[in-house]
């Protein structure tokens, strides 16, 4: 695939780049990464996203594969350790927050499956935008609104409209990919 194709923000790195190539904008429906997605979202609040990309395989290890179960259970000890670790974000509100987050997840899936209520946000089929320019690219739309309150009701944290949009184009509940990005939905093979 040539480079120069590619949407911009996946020039920087090598890391965004096999970001790009090989998840963004793929349609996840794995309850399991889509939890992990929204923590690392949720984390990379004020950062940038290759910040969170270079530290996600030290936060699988130290999460337990991002493991609700276990990550919910996490004692004010273990956070403060984390808040030491110089292989995670530390930040007492967002490290809080990912313990939040899995026990609202847990709630959610006593209630409802977490993947076929997240995806109700896009009607359950990827919406496929035609933007020309990053500057075309909504920071949040609607859905993104609407998915942020439904969200916090159920007691999540760090889950405003920009970071739950920035959640759907992760996980491909939208494909954001400029219409000249060979892995625009309607450029690619799969």
């Amino acid at each position: 695939m040539e480079a120069a194709n590619i949407c911009p923000w996946a020039k920087k790195s090598e890391l965004e780049r096999a970001y790009h190539d090989q998840e963004w904008g793929r349609p996840v429906r794995d309850a399991g990464r889509l939890f992990e997605f929204l923590l690392l979202e949720g984390l990379q609040a004020g950062l940038s996203w290759r910040t969170v990309l270079e530290k996600r395989e030290h936060y699988r290890k130290v999460f337990q594969g991002f493991d609700p179960q276990w990550l919910a259970t996490a004692s004010d000890r273990q956070l403060d350790d984390w808040l030491q670790d110089p292989g995670l974000i530390r930040n007492r509100l967002k490290m809080h927050a990912c313990r939040q987050n899995a026990r609202a997840w847990l709630q959610l899936g006593e209630r409802e499956d977490p993947v076929t209520w997240l995806w109700a946000f896009v009607g359950g089929q990827p919406i496929i935008n035609q933007w020309r320019s990053m500057d075309a690219v909504p920071a949040q739309d609607s859905r993104s609104q609407a998915m942020s309150r439904a969200l916090k009701r159920n007691g999540f944290q760090f889950v405003g409209p920009v970071i739950c949009y920035a959640f759907m184009q992760a996980t491909g509940m939208v494909d954001d990919h400029l219409l000249g990005c060979p892995l625009h939905s309607h450029n690619r093979e799969n």
